[in-house]
């Protein structure tokens, strides 16, 4: 959520960031018009009040003076005052819950560093990390390794769940736990970060305060019953609030929250998108880090994270990029984001894995997460969250980087005792 009276103060300079954020005038219009409708009830109101307080006061001195008809009157008048209020009160809430809803739909504003544009294609490359491998035999695509090597088996998923569903079996399972495993342990005994377990059922206020309701309510899984739920689609919704309407202390900041959870997602309108593997699934599993920090250090603190999650790359020893999101490609309650692609041999290409991203204070707006400073003032505190890594693509990215010829693939040596020492997923295991 932004700040209504910054928004105000300053829109006609913020109308082309606005547009740049996919907000039309017409919004920005209603937005302004509502505000000024809220205002103006709230000053009639008032002034009806002022006025029943002032016929309530001549009635008593009419019934002093013995001025029974003019009293009767004067209690006729404030009544009609009363009805006139109650109407103004019910329309005060219809203009409030009129402009709740759309600056609850309004996106983040970008940082000043994030370049603008209008889809992936105007994203800009900050680095590249490792050096893709040059295969001396034809390659395979990760979901033709998986099932050549009896370790992923997508059509029994199919059959048990629907499309984009799968079941890893044998050593499959295995390497998708020793890469969370791997993942947790970096985080929690190098980088800091506190593990949690959180809950994957959510309230709707829940997904409210980080930005994912109401704007996205097709992209999730919700249970119907007699308390409607949302399954999560990811786990920075539990962690970033698990602060939602508390204070927090300014010598506790910064906090690192680290979680290994199940993102359930729809993937509404990616129909023919990623249709094959371990990119695009309705179920798969994902290390987040989620970071509380006061709003000086948070641009600090997302280098750092995105550092983290690189780390893990470069241990893994997978070629990466790292790009900085345009104003068009970035999330909705993002200032700014870093997008970390792996290279994915059989596509030939760079796919994304993690998403690092400093939401300022957007979040803690609408979950009401706010600290004390060393003055005593109340301030709302910045949020970040980062993928590190999501499992399932770090999966298919191991496959076909360290596929050999005959029709093997290698366990890089970091992930070894996580897999009990084994150095090669065989055709034979």
């Amino acid at each position: 959520m932004l700040d209504r009276k910054y928004v105000l103060d300053h829109l006609e300079e913020l109308r082309p960031v606005f547009h740049a954020r996919g907000v039309a005038d017409e919004a920005l219009n209603r937005y302004v018009q509502l505000d000024q409708e809220r205002r103006d009830i709230i000053q009639e109101v008032e002034q009806l009040r002022q006025e029943r307080n002032s016929q309530s006061a001549a009635i008593a001195q009419l019934k002093k003076a013995g001025q029974n008809d003019e009293a009767q009157k004067a209690i006729k008048a404030t009544r009609e005052i009363g009805e006139k209020i109650a109407k103004e009160d019910v329309r005060l809430s219809e203009v409030e819950e009129e402009f709740q809803d759309l600056a609850s739909r309004m996106p983040n504003l970008p940082h000043e560093s994030v370049p603008y544009g209008e889809d992936e294609n105007d994203n800009v490359e900050q680095r590249r990390v490792g050096t893709p491998r040059q295969f001396d035999f034809p390659i395979k695509a990760h979901w033709d390794l998986g099932e050549d090597l009896n370790i992923l088996d997508f059509n029994r998923g199919a059959k048990i769940s629907g499309s984009r569903f799968l079941f890893y079996r044998g050593l499959g399972a295995r390497l998708e736990r020793a890469l969370y495993n791997f993942m947790l342990d970096m985080h929690v005994y190098e980088q800091g970060y506190t593990e949690m377990l959180p809950p994957y059922l959510v309230t709707a206020e829940t997904m409210y305060g980080t930005g994912q309701f109401p704007k996205f309510k097709e992209d999730v899984f919700q249970m119907h019953g007699s308390k409607e739920l949302t399954l999560i689609p990811t786990a920075e919704v539990p962690l970033t609030n698990y602060y939602a309407q508390e204070i927090l202390n300014e010598e506790d900041l910064p906090i690192y929250f680290t979680a290994l959870s199940p993102a359930f997602r729809s993937e509404a309108g990616s129909a023919g998108r990623d249709t094959r593997g371990l990119i695009r699934l309705h179920q798969f599993n994902k290390v987040e880090m989620v970071k509380f920090s006061k709003p000086e250090e948070s641009f600090n603190e997302l280098e750092k994270m995105t550092q983290n999650a690189e780390e893990i790359l470069k241990r893994l020893g997978l070629p990466y990029r790292v790009i900085t999101l345009c104003t068009g490609d970035m999330g909705f309650s993002a200032a700014k984001t870093y997008d970390i692609e792996v290279w994915m041999p059989a596509q030939n290409t760079y796919r994304e894995i993690s998403s690092c991203s400093n939401c300022v204070d957007f979040q803690a707006r609408r979950a009401q997460i706010r600290y004390r400073d060393k003055d005593g003032k109340v301030k709302f505190v910045h949020t970040l969250n980062g993928s590190g890594l999501a499992v399932g693509r770090t999966v298919a990215a191991l496959l076909e980087n360290y596929q050999e010829e005959d029709g093997s693939v290698l366990i890089p040596e970091a992930l070894r005792p996580y897999m009990n020492g084994l150095e090669r997923i065989s055709p034979e295991a």
